[in-house]
Order: structure tokens, then sequence, then C-alpha cells
């Protein structure tokens, strides 16, 4: 409970308890003692009513998950110079303007990116969409979980991070998907989810609609100075 609430609480019991006593040490019930005490303990009903009401409206954030694992940086190797350019500027933009812990990119089967933590698999340029995935590229709309536990369909996310808290899945057009997990559920604002949404229309439109590489190797290689995971 936030500090505002909890004062709001405590003042609202403070002074029903006090009406309560005043009322039970009164030598004298007169009408006027009884019209004031009325009132007090409205008032301290109301108090008590607008600390718990304020937790509700203005919830606390949730507390990060202890996620495990390292940071890293994987791209596929033959992508060429100004696509990596994009990948590796949009990505560092995702994990620093937003809650997010891992971001992955994934056009036509093959995981071009993934950065963030990492656990340190030789399979870490692998990703087999699920349902929600399949319901993202159906709707054509971002697929925002904002708590992952809650959610039948979950291990299809298991591969990117176990022990995500919460995940969004943007469709990058009918052929690729942007996947982002992050720290914390609910940790995405709108305007979080709306960059996304605008990077990733940018992404397909400009840089991997145009671009088609059908006989690509799933390898990894380095594209800035954070470590790189080992790839088959």
């Amino acid at each position: 409970m936030a500090n505002p609430a909890r004062l709001c609480l405590v003042c609202g019991l403070l002074g029903l308890a006090l009406t309560v006593l005043n009322q039970l040490s009164a030598d004298l019930v007169s009408p006027s003692l009884q019209r004031s005490s009325a009132l007090a303990a409205l008032v301290s009903v109301g108090l008590m009513l607008v600390g718990l009401l304020w937790t509700r409206a203005v919830p606390e954030a949730a507390a990060r998950a202890q996620l495990q694992g390292q940071e890293g940086l994987l791209l596929r190797r033959d992508l060429p110079a100004a696509l990596t350019s994009e990948l590796d500027w949009g990505s560092r933009m995702l994990l620093t303007a937003t809650p997010a812990a891992v971001v992955l990119v994934l056009w036509q089967g093959e995981v071009l990116l993934r950065r963030g933590l990492h656990k340190g698999e030789a399979t870490a340029l692998r990703f087999e969409p699920g349902s929600i995935c399949q319901q993202a590229w159906q709707r054509q709309r971002a697929i925002h979980l904002v708590d992952l536990k809650h959610y039948p369909g979950r291990d299809e996310f298991t591969a990117l991070l176990p022990g995500l808290p919460s995940v969004l899945v943007q469709p990058l057009g009918a052929d690729g998907l942007l996947v982002i997990g992050g720290w914390s559920p609910r940790c995405f604002s709108s305007s979080d989810q709306h960059w996304i949404e605008g990077w990733g229309q940018r992404l397909t439109a400009e840089w991997l609609s145009p671009w088609s590489s059908p006989q690509a190797s799933p390898a990894a290689a380095p594209a800035s100075s954070e470590p790189v995971l080992p790839a088959n």
C-alpha cells in the first residue's frame, strides 16, 4: 500500500476509535454529542474508504522478477549491413527505453535476432511459435500477456527465457514476429506498446519485406561489443 493511502487508512481508524472512546466516556449523551459523533464516524469511514480505493485506483508497480541469465546478442551472419544496423539500433532501444528483458525477431521461420538475457543454450536461435503467436498473426495486432503465469499457452515462451513474468507479441506482417519479454507483470505501458508497434511496422515495410534469404544459415555472429552465444 502506498504511503498516502496508508496515512488515510490510519487517520480514519484513529478518528473512529477516538469517536467511540469519546461517546463511551461522556457523562451525558446529549443530542448534540450524538450528532457530532455520527458526523465524526462518517468522516473516519470516508477516510478509510479513500485509503482502500487509492490502492485500487493507483496500484503499485509490480517488483521485477529475479530472472536468471546474462546479457547477450545474436544475429544471423548473412544479414545485409543496413538491416543489421536497424536490428541493432531497435533492439538496443527496446532494452533501454522499455521494461524489456529479452527481444527476439522471427522472420519466415528463422530467428534473425535475439538480444537481452539468455541462458546460454546452443539452441538460442530457435523459436517455435505456438497458439498465442498464431493468434497474433491471425488478428494482425499485438497480444500483450500481462501476467504470463495465468495463460495456459505460456509454455511456447519457455525457449525465450524461463520464468518471464510478461510477454508482448507483435506481428511483423504475415511472415514474422517481434517477441518481447518483460521484467515484471503489467510492465509495458500504452506508450511502450505504441512504440513497439511503430518500430515493427517500419521494420517490416522498409527492411524485412524487401529482403529474402531462403538459403540463410542460422549461425550467429557478433554485431556489437556484447557477449555472443555459441550457435550450431
